[in-house]
């Protein structure tokens, strides 16, 4: 098992990465608001307000997902289908996504699946 993690800069791509998230067969998700630590700095911290210029991007949050993945094709799967329609990672700004291994998972099994 591993866990994908998905931090989404540009929010507006966001229905677009669930339905290729469910369409790869990945459906068990959480979503939530986060920030960056160099907008939190720069926006909440009065020190830290010289920041600002050096931040291009004005968006206050940001989405991270959160999934568990039970095949690591999954993964594979959604790489693809984010390649075709043009949801790349690897363009400034967008965020970055990554999977890691679980060695445990504890939860009722119902939940997982």
């Amino acid at each position: 098992m591993e866990l994908l993690v998905i931090i989404l800069n540009k929010v507006e791509f966001l229905n677009d990465v669930l339905q290729l998230m469910v369409e790869a067969e990945i459906a068990n998700a959480t979503i939530f608001d986060s920030e960056g630590i160099g907008h939190y700095l720069a926006y909440k911290v009065p020190a830290f307000g010289g920041l600002r210029s050096l931040i291009s991007d004005k968006n206050e949050h940001n989405k991270t997902i959160l999934a568990l993945l039970e095949k690591k094709e999954s993964y594979e799967e959604l790489k693809k289908l984010m390649k075709k329609e043009n949801v790349d990672f690897s363009k400034p700004g967008m965020g970055i996504i990554f999977s890691v291994p679980l060695n445990t998972v504890i939860s009722a099994e119902e939940e997982i699946l």
